[in-house]
């Protein structure tokens, strides 16, 4: 009987040995005392591009589209109102003046029954909230007639929101501003402006504003989407994008100088994306340029990230017309360029500082990038980036050029122009993937062999497209982002090569997209992250200083057995910072071995992004299903014990 126990006692030991040394159970090592290379404090950024009605009608918080009446079809968005015995007409007429606002409205009101006037629908529709203050500026002069009136109202249907009374119209242009205050929150509503009396009144620039913009600034940004780019303080902001950059031929490519000054001066444009897609067709979708470099500059500011302008380096996107600059006729655009770097830092006494400070910024912006071209291809790019790179560094030998390796990640032209900007000792190369999410995991080694003394790179547009999305409205689901955080990892081990990265797109009006997945969804009155905002969020608010090596037996981990990770350390703040991503639907456990000198308090900070549906994903109604959980994790004798969820994502900081 005593060897029958014995026995079985053996057999438990032996079993009890097994599953300690599990396969399933790693063993992970930090060597705190081997910091490796320096990280870029600004490596985590954002992309903005005006896609998706990502400024007018998106971050430019402007409710009225076509506000100046600039459209081809000069009253698109507009309907003429005349009701209950209303006599009228409306027309256009031209301003004759030097400015780039060419049209103005004239109502012209035949008696003084009923109601006539003209109704805006927004951007997809406005919304209003109860009790908030809404600034209604506009110029307007008095034709013909006495006693003219506006009765300027927000409605719904026939029941009116908020309304204000303007009297007193002049007979010479002036500038009105009056609040509207809303009775009670509401989408879908339209913005009148009612003529009383008979007469003519001519009427431009009408404009409409919630005053709780982002800084409470007047024709501000929307102070909810502003709010979710600062939390996760980017360190860089990249503008105006993008395809935009180069337009579908040069007379549509963005020009920073058409966007700065007054109002009346920006003139407005068919956006590019307008027409691009069949399936997604936006005739009405113009820019008016009210969010222009200026603004992209302050924005930058207010996140405390690098301003990263993209320039046309006169090459039309070779999707569409592929229309090019003659080398010698590209010094216009080589002078934009210049003439950007004096804008954004020159002094108050030089041409462009001088306009800077007239916009009420007289202290430099403190440029220290720009890019030259945007997914632009061949010996033409080539070509045009030398022109670019002489005059840049012969007047401004401080600023770090960006140069692009087209729109693929691999290819022929991929290679040509990396082999050609290596051969010049291009500064800093930008790559662009939008691939499947097995592509993102895949590639978690793909900078392990890059070149150490070569160019460094900007991963400036990524998002997986989740191959369990079939329609064009690619979700951002957990399986994109699940796998976009593997390949960060990646990107983070390798933050000596990888310079700057960031997501891309940014906005998407649930309404007006184009293009699919984006980061931020929104509607006219809420906003909401997706899982990818969030993974982006965790690795850009937990960035560190250096990089540290998180290994297995020696070995740095990017897919083995689904598992990926990254490790740095702070210098600013004395913190280990180390990410884990677990691939696999099961859980995970893992001893974590700190070597070196860690003398920390035992205690950390671990934050857990999870959820055991791939295909889940964010709407108006549901917007916060998978959101970082934060827990404690102690340290005994230099080891941490955790079990990670499948399909997780896994940041933990620790004092050392």
């Amino acid at each position: 009987m005593k060897f029958r126990l014995l026995s079985f006692s053996l057999f438990l030991l032996s079993i009890a040995g097994i599953q300690a040394q599990s396969p399933s159970h790693k063993t992970l090592d930090i060597d705190i005392n081997k910091k490796g290379a320096g990280i870029a404090p600004d490596m985590w950024g954002l992309f903005f591009e005006d896609i998706n009605f990502a400024a007018d009608g998106g971050l430019y918080a402007e409710m009225i589209k076509n506000y100046s009446f600039e459209f081809p079809s000069p009253f698109m968005g507009w309907r003429r109102v005349q009701e209950d015995g209303a006599m009228g007409y409306h027309y256009t007429k031209p301003h004759m003046d030097e400015s780039k606002n060419k049209k103005y409205l004239q109502l012209q009101r035949l008696n003084d029954e009923g109601v006539f006037g003209m109704s805006n629908e927004g951007f997809r529709g406005m919304a209003v909230k109860e009790n908030q203050n809404y600034r209604l500026t506009f110029i307007a002069k008095v034709a013909k007639g006495e006693d003219l009136a506006i009765n300027a109202q927000i409605t719904q249907g026939r029941k009116v929101l908020a309304e204000t009374r303007i009297e007193k119209l002049t007979d010479d242009w002036k500038e009105y501003e009056v609040m509207l205050n809303a009775s009670e929150t509401a989408d879908g509503v339209n913005f009148r402006v009612i003529l009383e009396g008979e007469g003519e009144l001519d009427i431009d620039m009408i404009s409409l504003f919630p005053e709780d913009t982002w800084m409470g600034r007047k024709r501000g940004m929307r102070k909810d989407i502003v709010q979710l780019l600062a939390d996760m303080k980017p360190g860089f902001l990249r503008f105006p994008g993008g395809c935009i950059v180069e337009g579908f031929d040069l007379e549509n490519r963005y020009q920073w100088k058409n966007t700065i000054g007054e109002m009346k001066d920006r003139g407005t444009m068919i956006n590019r994306w307008n027409i691009e897609f069949a399936h997604r067709n936006a005739p009405d979708y113009f820019q008016s340029f009210g969010l222009g470099f200026f603004e992209y500059f302050q924005l930058s500011e207010d996140l405390g990230a690098e301003p990263l302008p993209i320039l046309s380096c006169g090459l039309a996107c070779q999707y569409n017309s592929g229309e090019i600059v003659p080398l010698a006729a590209l010094d216009e655009y080589v002078q934009d360029a210049l003439d950007l770097i004096e804008f954004a830092n020159g002094s108050v006494d030089s041409h462009w500082g001088a306009k800077r400070a007239e916009m009420g910024h007289p202290e430099p912006f403190g440029l220290k990038y720009i890019g030259v071209g945007n997914e632009n291809w061949g010996p033409q790019y080539i070509e045009r980036a030398d022109v670019f790179e002489k005059a840049i560094k012969a007047a401004y030998p401080e600023i770090t050029i960006v140069s692009t390796s087209g729109p693929s990640p691999d290819g022929h032209e991929f290679d040509y122009l990396w082999k050609a900007l290596t051969e010049r000792n291009a500064e800093l190369i930008d790559e662009h993937y939008y691939k499947s999410p097995e592509w993102f995991r895949n590639g978690a080694r793909r900078y392990d062999d890059y070149d150490r003394n070569g160019p460094k790179v900007f991963a400036g547009e990524y998002a997986a497209h989740s191959t369990t999305e079939k329609d064009a409205l690619k979700k951002n689901n957990w399986e994109a982002a699940l796998s976009e955080a593997a390949f960060m990892t990646g990107l983070e081990r390798n933050a000596d090569i990888v310079r700057l990265a960031s997501y891309a797109p940014l906005l998407a009006h649930v309404d007006g997209w184009q293009w699919a997945p984006d980061m931020i969804w929104f509607d006219n009155l809420d906003v909401y992250a997706t899982p990818n905002y969030y993974v982006q969020k965790l690795f850009s608010t937990n960035p560190g200083t250096q990089i540290l090596q998180i290994t297995e037996n020696g070995e740095t981990l990017a897919g083995e057995d689904g598992i990926y990770a990254s490790s740095t350390y702070d210098e600013n703040t004395k913190e280990l910072i180390f990410k884990i991503v677990n691939t696999n639907e099961e859980a995970k456990a893992f001893t974590v071995k700190l070597k070196g000198s860690y003398k920390g308090n035992g205690k950390g900070i671990w934050q857990e992004l999870q959820s055991d549906d791939l295909g889940v994903s964010h709407n108006l109604k549901e917007p916060k299903k998978i959101v970082p959980v934060e827990k404690s994790v102690s340290v005994q004798k230099k080891a941490i014990e955790v079990s990670l969820k499948g399909q997780s994502v896994n940041v933990f900081r620790l004092k050392i």
